[in-house]
């Protein structure tokens, strides 16, 4: 299996048509054809439903699209570390992470090195814990931000400085809006909007659950979410209210939501995580030395 040809793959899969991947690529479509052809043969599936106007992913389509991107991804990200071995100190460095405010402590770190080292870039990638740490483990990441309480067993880690203060957004006519903070007892039989991770029942230790006590079980949860985006839309539109962190939706005067904070007060840590024995890129090191001498009072 070419890499080649897993790109002209990709490409036929985001343009959903032979023609219009064929002009793309600068080949006949033919050629193109008769390429996507011999690879269904050497993976014995077929990759693509086709019809006179546009092609579809079959499901192992599907499966080989998602593969493949993550391979393409490696080798590029591989090809650009090369690249940057023997010119002036720069490079690529990768993190995943959800949306946190503590991201501001990781840009201060970045602001930092940009003036010693202008050559690196950075690239953010957001996602839920299980998101992030599949392209940790994959490689396709060089460092994550997880949200406590998280599996931290596999990696080297640091504690951001600061902590995250859950509470609830809501629209500002709901009738929890007048309240200060919110307690358990106001938000048991009302719609609810939470974050996965926070559901999840798979830690040692779930501090969202100890804080709702032997209620948990009973939150009425409407809609799940992994990022809060999404989640405060469907707040504004009147779905419910959502669990979520500070500082991370729009609740501004501008807003229709507005932020109340949990009572009594939850708080979760924060920490940036990366593979054991990983090694990294010139860029990577940089970057690491960085947090390591910012967060130094932190170290695991």
């Amino acid at each position: 299996m070419e890499l080649r040809v897993l790109r002209y793959f990709l490409t036929v899969a985001r343009e959903g048509s032979m023609t219009a991947a064929a002009d793309f690529l600068h080949v006949t479509q033919p050629t193109l054809s008769r390429q996507l052809k011999d690879l269904e043969e050497e993976l014995g599936k077929k990759l693509f439903t086709r019809s006179s106007h546009s092609i579809i992913l079959t499901e192992e389509g599907m499966l080989l699209r998602k593969r493949a991107e993550e391979i393409v991804d490696m080798v590029d990200k591989l090809e650009k570390e090369f690249n940057f071995m023997e010119e002036t100190i720069g490079g690529d460095v990768y993190i995943g992470g959800g949306e946190t405010d503590a991201i501001r402590q990781i840009a201060r770190v970045v602001k930092d090195l940009q003036l010693h080292y202008p050559n690196i870039r950075y690239h953010l990638y957001s996602g839920n814990e299980d998101d992030v740490t599949e392209r940790l483990d994959k490689g396709l990441l060089d460092f994550g931000i997880l949200i406590q309480p998280a599996d931290l067993s596999k990696y080297n880690y640091l504690n951001i400085p600061g902590k995250d203060v859950w509470g609830v957004v809501m629209r500002k006519d709901s009738p929890l809006a007048f309240k200060d903070s919110i307690q358990a007892v106001d938000i048991l039989n009302v719609p609810l909007i939470c974050s996965r991770q926070v559901m999840k029942q798979t830690f040692s230790k779930n501090e969202f659950a100890d804080w709702f006590g032997e209620d948990f079980d009973k939150l009425n949860v409407v809609t799940t979410y992994n990022l809060a985006y999404n989640a405060a839309i469907m707040v504004d539109e009147g779905i419910g209210y959502a669990i979520t962190l500070d500082k991370i939706v729009n609740t501004s005067s501008d807003s229709n939501l507005c932020f109340r904070p949990l009572k009594p007060k939850l708080a979760s840590g924060l920490n940036i995580v990366w593979k054991k024995h990983q090694v990294f890129s010139a860029a990577a090191d940089i970057f690491l030395k960085e947090i390591q001498a910012k967060f130094s009072n932190s170290l695991n």
